[in-house]
């Protein structure tokens, strides 16, 4: 099949910008690699920020907390055109059925987040991206878009630095096909699986998206950023969303104390609650003294799943939590959603694009992926109108078809579940909250080990109908990728800022109020830049065997 437009990832920002250009006119694609609702918005429970109000102030008030959370590391004007958007946004999503909670008016009510000087969260109790994601499907399904899912994005296909076709392997039958557009937009979510077993994320978040887009010569940004929400069960890392404490709850450690304000920016929440555990103390989230009414209306989701996985009764005993990483602020390099090959666009989490910075606020990222995932359908849906189709280079996928062939060919001596719980357990233990030149280094050494061992990996099951562990192995191969790249940008940002915090560098530094990019080197090697105003300066080191620019 043909399309104007593929998208890769069902979130919120992949179905905005689906359905955007689908509604300019476009032939759309979404690719998924699983079912379409298997995504982090869809999970995402908390709520979506936007300023409802015509006060100026309010609106400045949005902007002014954004940038102070992003710790210096983010683009005012882009900034303001997210929160500028903000309410057209919430007003457009409720025309395609969000029921959001509203007062009598039918004006969404609004709670407070944490790091927003005031009360302007929309939320749908305590399932907000669920019920936006429902919401979108059913729009996207009604407007005649197509859903190509059990497809894992291998290559993007280019012709003269122009996005000519997608590359994917078709789960159902192992086989690689390729799929003639004029655009394509990544929007498939970020990299926080690679923490497997410490994340409240699925493990097959692994950063698909960003390693595709390396492999196509762009830049990933600041992916030293791995934001650990302060809230999750301390068994599972279910997410207990902001909204309880939005809602009023305490945090309170073993001795019954309140040693943080609740509402503090993620970054200082879960550092501080990182400290009581790591004095041995539990912590937990206090719910008790609301009413039975506000848990239940309010926070549904949380009062049962707290029941199920913990056996806590939320209206009358202490859910015990842990911070678990969430969120990754760093991702793929874009001038608003554009990339440097025409064609290509960027969306949601998987993009970087100046929002977040170091740290981002709860709230934002709906919003970001709803706002930007609009804009990114409307210029690729633009630009398919006055593009042609290009020639396809099928060389460029040979190497993709002769990779998915070796799979099947050995047999395997490695434990692939082995590898991928070593890899979370070595990322969240030396590449965490707290992180310094020493962990860091064993964290690079280890993953290279992995690197090594995950070249070893075949399928046990010789079978091509619907295997699933040739999708696993891809996976962990874009899992210890990522994990590269976010290790060599916290070995190179001597600072502590926002959610990357060194022990051996406490304080932030003003001198590095600039970006740290990563690219792929000969298709192997990943290099490190530091980015100032887009002027990229290298100086060459050797460390340790790898090409690093310091």
């Amino acid at each position: 099949m043909i399309y104007d437009v593929i998208v890769v990832g069902s979130g919120i920002s992949g179905l905005m910008s689906a359905i955007e250009a689908k509604k300019n006119g476009s032939k759309v694609a979404i690719v998924t690699k699983n079912n379409p609702l298997k995504s982090n918005s869809f999970m995402a429970s908390g709520g979506i920020n936007a300023v409802l109000s015509t006060q100026s102030k309010e609106l400045d008030s949005h902007i002014e907390d954004t940038v102070k959370g992003s710790r210096g590391l983010s683009d005012v004007k882009t900034i303001e055109y997210m929160c500028t958007n903000a309410k057209r946004i919430i007003y457009k999503l409720k025309s395609y059925g969000v029921q959001f909670d509203s007062d009598t008016n039918d004006n969404p009510k609004q709670r407070p987040f944490g790091g927003g000087s005031i009360q302007r969260t929309c939320f749908v109790g305590d399932k907000t991206g669920s019920a936006i994601i429902s919401s979108l499907l059913k729009e996207a399904k009604h407007l005649g878009i197509e859903f190509l899912t059990n497809n894992f994005a291998l290559r993007i296909i280019t012709h003269q630095n122009q996005v000519s076709a997608l590359a994917v392997l078709r789960k159902a039958d192992s086989n690689v096909v390729l799929y003639p557009t004029k655009a394509i937009i990544l929007a498939g979510g970020g990299y926080a699986g690679i923490y497997k077993g410490h994340t409240t994320n699925a493990p097959d978040c692994t950063g698909d998206t960003l390693a595709l887009a390396l492999k196509a010569g762009i830049r990933v940004v600041d992916m030293e950023f791995v934001q650990f929400h302060p809230t999750g069960f301390e068994k599972s890392g279910y997410l207990v969303s902001e909204a309880a404490r939005g809602e009023g709850g305490y945090l309170v450690n073993s001795d019954g104390e309140r040693f943080v304000d609740e509402l503090a920016t993620r970054d200082v929440v879960a550092i501080e609650i990182y400290k009581q555990i790591k004095n041995k103390k539990r912590v937990f989230i206090d719910l008790r003294h609301l009413s039975s009414e506000q848990i239940e209306q309010r926070l549904p989701s949380l009062y049962k799943s707290a029941h199920i996985q913990s056996g806590v009764d939320i209206k009358t005993e202490l859910l015990p939590i842990k911070p678990v990483a969430h969120y990754t602020m760093g991702g793929i390099e874009a001038n608003m959603v554009d990339t440097e090959i025409s064609g290509l666009f960027v969306c949601g989490e998987n993009s970087l694009n100046m929002i977040h910075g170091a740290n981002r606020l709860g709230g934002n990222s709906l919003l970001e992926g709803a706002v930007f995932g609009e804009l990114a359908g409307v210029k690729a849906s633009m630009l398919a109108k006055k593009t042609d189709l290009l020639p396809i280079d099928y060389n460029q996928v040979i190497p993709d078809i002769r990779m998915i062939d070796r799979l099947f060919e050995g047999e395997s001596t490695k434990n692939f579940n082995a590898l991928r719980t070593s890899l979370g357990n070595v990322m969240f233990d030396k590449v965490g909250i707290i992180r310094d030149y020493k962990s860091l280094y064993e964290a690079l050494d280890y993953v290279k080990y992995l690197s090594t061992q995950s070249a070893q990996l075949y399928t046990v099951d010789k079978s091509k109908s619907n295997n699933v562990e040739v999708s696993s192995i891809l996976e962990l191969k874009n899992a210890l990728l990522i994990s590269e790249a976010v290790i060599l940008s916290a070995i190179k940002r001597e600072e502590s800022r926002g959610s990357h915090q060194r022990d051996d560098f406490k304080e932030l530094d003003t001198k590095l109020n600039k970006h740290i990019s990563i690219r792929l080197v000969g298709g192997k090697l990943l290099k490190e830049e530091f980015k100032v105003n887009n002027v990229f300066y290298n100086i060459l080191q050797k460390v340790r065997g790898l090409i690093i620019n310091k």
